[in-house]
């Protein structure tokens, strides 16, 4: 069976990189960028400092600020107008997954036309889209180099899984200097993502070699590397080591995708406006322990990568390891324990679940879940 590895063409990482991403950005001939952010790094003056970088290499700019959590199709159809009105031939999406991911949307419907929800599902464009900078400032979603975009509708409750090879961006940029300002609950919350993008990643049906390696290298980075990075904020080198961490993620599950975890996790978000993160968190241990009866020894692998000492253990057992080591770093980092905690219902688990199922997601997951087996594992993470 064949198999496609997606990339961005240009990946630029390491402390203080910055400088020489705007030596790249400005090789590319730009001459206006539309900045898609949010409303906090706006606030804290570094959409302001990236244009000012921009502008020293002649390449002009616009600031969109309104890249919520969770980003909708009203935000994606306000930073298009922008970019239209102001005639950008580019897009720069600076923040975490969520400006990545609506500047993903501005840009494929600049280029494509129509409506956000046509390019829902795999590969439903017919154009590349514009051309999409991603500058990096959290270590768990790897949208900056990935070739998913998850945009929630509102008038459906759901969040709607675009995957397609056009949304890729042309650079990445990952600096841990830009990500030494996150607060704990954020650390957290995204290196789980990054945890959890690995792991399915390496039980996928669609998992190769490449993958496999990418993904064990996160699992053992993250394992190392994610108590301190929340301890402490300003150490540079856990920093450094989460950054390449969720990259590596990525680059695992942007190619052998995902599973029910965020098939699951992406209901939560779309239904109540949940972090992304933690959702995935919460879910994480449950899925996998439906996914154990045809995953275990995969399972064992993940123990070991989590520093387990496994030498002794068949598969079931180390299967089980592994789930407890997933559940002690969520401990130890304050992840919360349970959906109840975070505000979910269990009257709507079977909306939850039945909108799971129709999740792209869903379809690399190990083992086929039934409507009632996506609601119990939703009912045992309340």
């Amino acid at each position: 069976m064949s198999s496609t590895f997606f990339i961005p063409a240009v990946n630029i990482m390491g402390i203080d990189c910055l400088e020489e991403a705007m030596a790249a950005i400005a090789g590319y001939g730009l001459r206006k960028a539309l900045i898609v952010t949010d409303a906090g790094l706006a606030k804290a003056g570094i959409a302001e400092r990236i244009a000012e970088m921009l502008a020293m290499r002649d390449i002009d700019s616009a600031i969109f600020d309104g890249a919520k959590p969770n980003p909708s199709i009203a935000n994606v159809e306000q930073g298009l107008a922008l970019l239209q009105r102001e005639r950008c031939d580019c897009v720069i999406s600076l923040g975490g997954g969520s400006p990545h991911d609506c500047a993903k949307g501005i840009a494929l419907c600049a280029t494509n036309g129509g409506h956000i929800r046509d390019y829902e599902g795999v590969d439903q464009s017919a154009k590349p889209q514009l051309p999409l900078i991603a500058i990096n400032t959290t270590a768990g979603t790897a949208s900056e180099m990935t070739r998913f975009c998850i945009i929630t509708d509102e008038a459906r409750h759901v969040k709607m899984a675009i995957v397609d090879r056009n949304v890729t961006p042309l650079l990445s940029v990952n600096d841990p200097a830009l990500m030494v300002g996150m607060p704990k609950g954020l650390t957290a919350a995204t290196g789980m993502d990054a945890l959890t993008h690995a792991i399915e990643a390496y039980v996928s049906t669609a998992a190769t070699p490449i993958t496999d390696a990418c993904a064990i290298k996160a699992i053992e980075l993250i394992s190392a590397n994610l108590r301190q990075a929340v301890a402490d904020g300003s150490d540079l080198k856990a920093r450094e080591n989460m950054a390449y961490a969720q990259f590596l993620a990525g680059m695992a599950f942007n190619n052998a995708s995902l599973g029910y975890v965020h098939a699951m996790a992406h209901q939560l978000g779309g239904f109540y406006d949940l972090p992304h993160g933690v959702c995935n968190a919460v879910l994480l241990p449950h899925v996998q322990r439906f996914n154990a009866s045809v995953s275990a020894a995969r399972l064992r692998d993940v123990a070991k990568a989590m520093g387990v000492e496994v030498g002794a253990m068949n598969a079931e057992q180390g299967s089980a390891a592994a789930l407890a080591a997933i559940e002690n770093l969520s401990r130890a980092i304050d992840i919360p324990a349970g959906l109840a905690v975070l505000g979910a219902k269990e009257a709507d688990i079977p909306t939850l679940a039945s909108n799971a199922l129709k999740d792209a997601c869903g379809l690399t997951n190990p083992r086929v879940a039934s409507q009632g087996e996506i609601e119990a594992i939703f009912k045992a993470a309340f």
